[in-house]
């Protein structure tokens, strides 16, 4: 199993440089950096580092085109692509909470993202395009200065539509925030997808997206992990429903309010959710933990890879440099 790093968005340019070439060090494969409603733009923040390292897979996620138009999207792309010496990638989605922010309704998320990854993948090879989609039409375009290959295009995925549709137009999924069960799952839906349409999983790259709170003081791994909850599952009870009963399923979504209350205030009490239920699911929807006992996260690493996982993407919090450190030494020779 491969491991990438996903860095705060937020950080400058020079701060994602110092922290990239530390990665690439440290035999880490790739960064990534979200496109997030409150973030430099990923693409002109990975450019310093594009130029830094050699060996470094660059890349942004989860970029939608119902707030940057497929085109525009593709045109970044290709531009990082040039400056990382064809190193650069991308993980398409269906957006999130942060467009109701900007009132806009992203209605048919597979069909849009469909569309937008057969725009970049027809833009990345340099030669005319003209596309009639459902939602998305180009006329006459041509990045005739494209020298690089083709960038792979990722799709985020969890569920079964966006799934089947990623084994039909993507080069890999990215899904995000997944117990080990739920992920095997994820991964039998893409081989019988990807079946359909000739093709196998050894052409199909498959990553997961998993918060990564390690510390020397598991204290402070816990209270971070819960701070991050509300990001991790509590819109989605179907994840839930796989390590909580029901009863614990219907609290956690009826608490909605209290646990972005936490994240806002940077607290680890959500209140009215018993501590059982926040540890369970910190367990289960991040690595969170003492940096003196990491075998339970390698063994869990491992499941993850045994699932059918290629690479995993974990999103690094309050010390990057040291967790990437840890990452390096102990996380990457565990898992090669």
């Amino acid at each position: 199993m491969k491991i990438d790093v996903i860095l705060d968005a937020r950080q400058s340019a020079a701060e994602l440089a110092e922290l990239g070439q530390l990665a690439e060090s440290a035999g880490i494969r790739g960064v990534w950096v979200s496109s997030l409603l409150d973030s430099r733009d990923p693409f002109t923040n990975l450019s310093v580092l594009a130029t830094r390292t050699e060996r470094l897979l660059l890349g942004a996620i989860a970029v939608n085109p119902f707030d940057i138009h497929p085109v525009r999207i593709a045109a970044a792309l290709m531009t990082l692509n040039e400056l990382a010496d064809g190193r650069a990638r991308i993980v398409i989605g269906g957006g999130g909470e942060a467009l109701a922010a900007v009132g806009i309704e992203p209605a048919r998320r597979v069909r849009a993202v469909a569309e937008c990854v057969d725009i970049i993948k027809a833009a990345a090879t340099g030669e005319d395009v003209d596309y009639r989609g459902e939602l998305y039409q180009v006329n006459h375009l041509r990045f005739g200065w494209v020298r690089s290959s083709p960038p792979p295009v990722f799709v985020g995925a969890s569920m079964e539509q966006m799934l089947r549709m990623a084994a039909r137009a993507a080069d890999g999924s990215m899904m995000s925030d997944m117990p080990v069960p739920l992920a095997a799952g994820a991964i039998d839906t893409l081989d019988r997808a990807l079946q359909q349409h000739d093709k196998q999983r050894t052409e199909f790259q498959t990553n997961a997206f998993a918060a990564w709170h390690i510390y020397e003081d598991p204290d402070q791994a816990v209270r971070e992990a819960r701070q991050w909850l509300v990001l991790r599952g509590i819109f989605r009870p179907w994840v839930l429903s796989e390590f909580l009963d029901q009863d614990a399923v219907d609290l956690a979504m009826r608490s909605a309010d209290a646990f972005w209350t936490a994240f806002r205030s940077g607290s680890h009490v959500v209140d009215g959710v018993p501590d059982g239920i926040l540890d369970a699911m910190v367990r289960n929807l991040a690595f969170a933990g003492g940096s003196d006992d990491l075998d339970e996260q390698i063994e869990k690493l491992k499941r993850f890879e045994a699932a059918g996982l290629d690479a995993m993407a974990l999103r690094l919090y309050a010390d990057p440099a040291e967790s990437i450190k840890l990452i390096g030494e102990r996380i990457v020779p565990a898992l090669a």
